[in-house]
């Protein structure tokens, strides 16, 4: 357990991040970047029907092309063992458009590219469902999970004295990290290496693992830096296998990058959602009913359910609830996490409603949520493990200047600009994983940490590096970390937020352990002034072991830890700590709060929006780095903006192509759609949570973005617009 003061925590924290240096000096390498000895390079063939059979594949001219090792089609794929939900070659069959048909192994890059334009492939088409709108009476339940219910419903509604029934929409939208999917694989017999560009290099390698049939130990997966993730990061897709599929079948080193345009189908998209919305509250605002109903498109692959309604259940209370959830199948790639799932789409459809409840109440949205507010989980009744929302909203409201908002919509003009301000609460659950780290004081006097987890850019260097540091109280300058290797100590995947949550204890255990060796080393020399004290009266600080309870008047019982390792051969004192689960976990609900308000610029004449300030504070437990945390929240605020007003992959319903594939047409904010961003936490340690008191922040930034700035556009406008992105032509309508 950690007892350190929080103050001492916050002057630990370091002032820039670990890996700054080697990122702006180009140092960092990334899974493509990595020099590999006579590496050749792959290229995936993606069908152009969405559904339907390969029925052949004439690779003779390609075969002859300059360059050409190898190519892998349907007809020679080596066949493998368990593959999850990926197209790997292993049959013939077409679900949609842009799965990989073959790979193309070449010298270089362009002649892969050439040689693949050379293949004449012949498909038997079949009729494709692409359609959703027109497939709604084809949705069905999925495979598991879908509906929440309690209370009486109909009752509920029956003596409501307001009520809202709304449809809300949300687009399929696809992840565009900057560092596209992306691996190197080769083999040295049975043994399989690969730099790989992930979210989990655990997962990873155990997917490679069962893949080929081969053990675990086998596999040897690094990543030391993945340049964003967001989700689609999170699942080992086809390109990954391939690679190591082609490696093998071209016996050299293989390596594959998707381009921009194949990130749009083989490697996920979050889902849209249809959100049907009833609430039906009384006179005083008290929610009666909340019902939550939410469609969405799934491949033909496997059940992905973008749970929308799932934070329904237990954001606000209510008398009583009833959520569901259906799914379209349709002829698409395969849905996935994308950046808060399920919580980023759902708090656009209630938080929205909820504006919609407290204008017909004549309300203001925030009393109605504090009318509202859950003391505890609704659905069974647990306490929190903490929650501080009503000091989020605020805390947010007093700097936003809420109390100066004008609540009849079309009011506050500027010019020509009309202003709105809007308001919306911020969800996403909290957990972590068991996680192992090892902690070594070298004889040099520095520290080195080592663990099997990843960093996407998120600050997990930075806060490891001063956990150890704050372990050992020495400056984290100090302290050096690796990541990114599953030769490392065991790790889970970076998703869900629950990374630094998860990685952050297991390394301050360590290191104690290690300081705690540290001092019974001390102890145990008779050359050392602490020879013979307990061990546990020993501490360390800035490179040095001294006596606790020393009192200035005596001997000094101190001396160098590099004096001290000198003595006792040099050589590392080491530990190895797992950071296991907390025992009552069962008996509480963890989540993480916020209040997020907006205000917003429309245009009278053109409807184009600005947002101009977005505020929020957040409750996320104790904020490990100022810097990396909050650059974490303002990243989510800005993925609101994008999802408020931008991001839509639009689908050709006849082709089942991404129509927008390229950042030309696939609109995200750039520097000019964000305005200010003022982002605070309140930095309230969770310690029943963690022996941190943190929770992770990854991913709560992006829910209830989008819904404050469709509110304050609303405010500005006096048009209510349902169906997102919200774009110009909508205001105009």
């Amino acid at each position: 357990m950690i007892d350190t003061p929080l103050e001492q925590q916050k002057e630990r924290q370091l002032g820039h991040r670990y890996d700054a240096f080697a990122k702006v000096t180009g140092r960092a390498k990334y899974a493509a970047e990595f020099p590999v000895k006579n590496v050749a390079y792959g290229h995936i063939v993606q069908a152009d029907i969405p559904a339907g059979t390969v029925v052949s594949i004439d690779d003779a001219a390609a075969s002859r092309a300059s360059g050409v090792h190898s190519i892998v089609t349907p007809f020679n794929a080596p066949k493998l063992a368990e593959l999850g939900n990926v197209n790997v070659l292993q049959n013939a069959t077409v679900l949609y458009s842009g799965q990989p048909i073959a790979v193309v192994v070449a010298r270089s890059l362009p002649e892969a590219q050439a040689a693949a334009a050379l293949l004449r492939i012949t498909y038997k088409e079949e009729a494709a469902k692409l359609d959703f709108k027109g497939l709604l009476n084809d949705a069905r339940p999925p495979k598991r999970g879908g509906a929440s219910r309690r209370g009486d419903p109909e009752a509920s509604a029956a003596k409501a004295a307001v009520t809202i029934d709304e449809t809300y929409t949300t687009p399929i939208q696809n992840h565009n990290p900057m560092e596209p999917h992306a691996t190197i694989a080769w083999w040295e017999g049975d043994r399989l290496s690969v730099y790989d560009s992930t979210q989990g290099i655990s997962g990873v390698q155990q997917a490679l693992a069962r893949a080929f049939s081969i053990p675990q130990a086998s596999v040897h997966v690094e990543c030391p830096y993945t340049g964003g993730g967001f989700g689609c990061k999170g699942y080992v897709w086809s390109h990954t296998i391939l690679a190591a599929m082609a490696a093998k079948a071209a016996e050299r080193p293989v390596k594959l990058v998707l381009e921009r345009p194949q990130m749009f189908g083989p490697v996920g998209s979050r889902p849209n959602t249809r959100q049907h919305i009833k609430l039906a509250a009384a006179a005083d605002g008290k929610l009666l009913l909340q019902q939550h109903d939410s469609v969405c498109y799934t491949s033909m692959i496997s059940d992905w359910v973008e749970s929308a309604a799932n934070q329904t259940t237990l954001l606000y209370d209510s008398e009583s609830l009833s959520t569901s959830h259906l799914v379209v199948p349709l002829n698409l790639g395969m849905g996935t996490w994308m950046r808060a799932p399920g919580e980023a789409t759902g708090s656009v459809g209630l938080e929205i409603a909820l504006d919609e409840l407290a204008e017909k109440l004549n309300m203001d949205p925030v009393e109605l949520r504090l009318v509202n507010y859950a003391e505890k989980d609704p659905r069974q009744g647990k306490p929190w493990s903490s929650k501080h929302l009503r000091e989020c909203y605020a805390q947010a409201g007093e700097r936003f200047g809420w109390s100066k908002r004008v609540a009849r919509t079309g009011q506050h003009r500027e010019g020509n600009s009309l202003i709105g301000h809007g308001m919306a609460t911020a969800n996403y659950g909290a957990g972590r994983s068991p996680s192992s780290a090892v902690v070594r004081i070298l004889p040099n006097g520095r520290v080195f940490v080592g663990i099997g987890t990843q960093d996407l850019g998120t600050g997990t260097y930075t806060i490891l590096a001063q956990a150890a540091a704050l372990a050992f109280s020495i400056d984290p300058a100090m302290v050096d970390v690796k990541l990114g290797d599953t030769s490392l100590p065991h790790s889970g995947g970076s998703g869900g937020s629950t990374t630094a949550a998860s990685v952050g204890p297991a390394v301050y255990d360590a290191a104690a352990q290690a300081r705690l060796k540290l001092a019974q080393l001390a102890a145990g020399d008779a050359q050392s002034p602490l020879h013979g004290v307990a061990a546990e009266e020993i501490e360390t600080k800035d490179g040095r072991i001294f006596l606790k309870t020393a009192s200035g008047t005596g001997p000094d019982k101190s001396e160098a830890i590099t004096a001290l390792l000198a003595r006792n051969g040099g050589t590392p004192v080491e530990a190895t700590a797992t950071s296991e689960l907390v025992k009552d976990r069962d008996s509480f609900t963890s989540h993480s709060w916020g209040a997020v308000f907006a205000e917003v610029a429309v245009d009278a004449d053109t409807h184009m929006v600005r947002v101009r300030r977005l505020v929020a504070t957040y409750d996320i437990g104790t904020l490990l780095n100022d810097k990396t945390g909050t650059n974490q929240l303002v990243g989510g605020l800005v993925w609101g903006i994008g999802m408020a007003l931008h991001e839509e992959s639009v689908i050709d319903t006849k082709y089942g192509r991404t129509v927008n594939e390229n950042f030309a047409e696939y609109h995200v904010p750039v520097n000019a759609d964000v305005g200010e961003i003022d982002v605070t936490c309140l930095n309230i340690p969770d310690f029943r949570f963690n022996p941190l008191g943190a929770r992770g922040i990854g991913e709560i930034g992006i829910t209830g973005a989008a819904a404050a700035i469709a509110n304050a556009i609303y405010n500005a406008t006096g048009k209510r617009v349902r169906d997102f992105p919200i774009t110009p032509d909508k205001l105009m309508a």
